[in-house]
C-alpha cells in the first residue's frame, strides 16, 4: 500500500503497478541549483529525454504535508519561482518539512531515500555531493554518501560536484561500501570535466551491462546503494585545470564573505558560472539531461532483466 506521506503521480502509479521503467528526478536544481529560466527549462528537458528513452520522470518534490512522486508543470513553476522561496529537503528534513506544510525541493539524499520508498529503482542528478575541502576542520560532508550506503538505489550522475574534495569523496564512497562504477568511463568524472585523475575500479561499456550488474549488486545481502557515473557531453565539457582555477577563486571569495554551511555550494556555484562566462551553467544544463536519459536507458535494460 502507499504510504500515506507519499503522494504518486496517476502516471507514476501505473507505470510501477504495470513494471515499466521509472526514473526519479530530484527537484533542489530547480528551486536553488540553477538561475531561472534555467531551472525550469533544465527541468522539463530532463523529464522530455527519460521519455524519449523509454521511461517515466518523476520529479520529487514536497508540497501541503506530503512528498509529491511525479510533480506536475505547476509545481515545477512554482519551485523554479525565485519568489516562492522553497526550503532545500536533504533526507533530514523530510519529517519537519512535511509537518510544515511548505513548499520544499529534494536533494539527492531525500529523493534517494523518497524514490526506494516508492518503488523506485533509479535516480538521475548532475553531480552528487559529498566531501567539502577543508573538511578535516570543517566536519562538512554532505547526507547523499550516507544515504547512499543505507538506501538500495542506483544514482546516475557526473561523479560529485567539482568544488567539492573528489579525492576525498571518492575514498569515503569506497569506506562506506557505496560501488561507483564508470559508464564508458574507467576515470571518476569531475563533473565540469571529463578527467579527474581518478581511476575507477570498475566500469561498464552499455545500458544493458550497467542494469546486469544493478541486479547482482541488489541480490547481495545488506547492499546499498550504487553510483554509476558518466562524462559530460564532450560538446560542453571543460578542461579540468580551467574549472580549477575558477573553483579555488570562488571557495576563497566564499570564506572572505563569511558563507557557511548549506550556502556553501550554492556561493561557489554561481561564481563559477559567471567566471566562466556561462560555460559552466551550459556544461550543468547539459550533463543534468543527459545523465536522465543514460537512466532512462538502464532503468529499461532493468525492466527487461526483470
Amino acid at each position: 500500500m502507499t504510504k500515506e506521506w507519499l503522494a504518486l503521480s496517476e502516471e507514476v502509479r501505473q507505470a510501477l503497478a504495470a513494471g515499466r521503467p521509472v526514473v526519479a528526478l530530484e527537484s533542489s536544481l530547480v528551486a536553488q541549483g540553477l538561475p531561472a529560466p534555467h531551472n525550469l527549462e533544465t527541468a522539463l528537458a530532463a523529464e522530455a529525454e527519460v521519455r524519449a528513452r523509454g521511461a517515466v520522470p518523476a520529479t520529487v518534490a514536497i508540497a501541503e504535508g506530503r512528498v509529491v512522486v511525479g510533480a506536475d508543470r505547476g509545481m515545477l513553476e512554482r519551485l523554479a519561482d525565485p519568489g516562492s522561496h522553497p526550503a532545500k529537503a536533504a533526507s533530514r528534513d523530510l519529517g519537519p518539512l512535511l509537518a510544515s506544510g511548505g513548499l520544499a525541493s529534494t536533494t539527492v539524499s531525500a529523493t534517494v531515500r523518497v524514490a526506494h520508498a516508492a518503488g523506485i529503482a533509479l535516480m538521475a542528478t548532475g553531480g552528487i555531493g559529498g566531501v567539502h575541502r577543508e573538511a578535516e576542520r570543517s566536519f562538512d560532508v554532505s547526507s547523499d554518501i550516507d544515504e547512499l550506503a543505507a538506501t538500495p538505489m542506483t544514482v546516475v550522475c557526473s561523479g560529485a560536484k567539482a568544488i567539492l574534495d573528489l579525492p576525498a569523496t571518492l575514498e569515503l564512497l569506497e569506506t562506506r561500501r557505496v560501488p561507483v562504477i564508470g559508464l564508458r568511463t574507467s576515470e571518476l568524472p569531475a563533473f565540469y570535466s571529463v578527467t579527474s585523475g581518478l581511476p575507477l575500479a570498475h566500469s561498464v561499456d552499455s545500458p544493458a551491462a550497467a542494469a546486469e550488474l544493478i541486479a547482482a549488486h541488489k541480490s547481495v545481502p545488506g547492499a546499498g546503494g550504487l553510483l554509476l557515473v558518466q562524462t559530460p557531453p564532450a560538446e560542453v565539457a571543460i578542461p579540468a585545470d580551467e574549472v580549477e582555477g575558477w573553483i579555488s577563486e570562488a571557495v576563497d571569495a566564499a570564506a572572505a564573505a563569511g558563507v557557511r554551511g548549506a550556502a556553501v555550494t550554492p556561493y561557489v556555484l554561481s561564481r563559477v558560472v559567471e567566471a566562466s562566462g556561462g560555460r559552466a551553467l551550459r556544461a550543468n544544463i547539459g550533463l543534468i539531461v543527459a545523465n536522465a536519459g543514460a537512466a532512462a536507458e538502464v532503468a529499461v535494460a532493468l525492466s527487461a532483466l526483470s
